[in-house]
């Protein structure tokens, strides 16, 4: 699900849909952008739940035992989420100041998925298509901020 949340952000981004927070005749990197904090700030809030309320499942399928850290996972998803959504209606500061905590945790995330899957053999679908969005959804929000101007 989450992997194909990232498309569908970039579809709506490249047929030009208003975002939510956006207003008409905006830049298209712009609403591009909106529609990456928007989709993150939901799948963030999803994984806060995930990892709290059904931890021992969500664990599982990352191919982890449940665990205190987990929902440490939880806590930062729900600040992650809030902050998304909350620049996704914003402008240039509210943007940086989402992103530079997102593509920190999603990209160090994915590095982590990555060691996992080399050491541990740990290939869980969880584990392994995660990589699609822990990669892709913090390099698409740097360039659409640096297209954009913003950064």
């Amino acid at each position: 699900m989450v992997p194909a949340t990232f498309v569908v952000a970039w579809i709506l981004s490249i047929t030009n849909s208003g975002a939510p927070g956006g207003v008409s005749g905006e830049a298209w990197d712009v609403n591009a952008l909106r529609w990456m904090f928007f989709f993150s700030g939901i799948i963030f809030l999803v994984s806060s739940v995930m990892h709290s309320v059904l931890a021992k499942k969500t664990a599982a399928s990352i191919g982890w035992v449940t665990n205190g850290f987990q929902y440490e996972i939880a806590f930062v998803s729900l600040g992650l989420g809030l902050a998304c959504l909350y620049a996704g209606s914003n402008e240039k500061e509210a943007w940086i100041a989402a992103f530079l905590p997102t593509f920190t945790f999603l990209f160090l995330a994915g590095v982590n998925h990555l060691i996992e899957i080399v050491r541990d053999k740990n290939y869980a679908p969880n584990n392994t298509l995660i990589l699609i969005w822990d990669f892709g959804m913090p390099i698409s929000m740097l360039a659409l901020l640096i297209s954009s101007g913003s950064f």
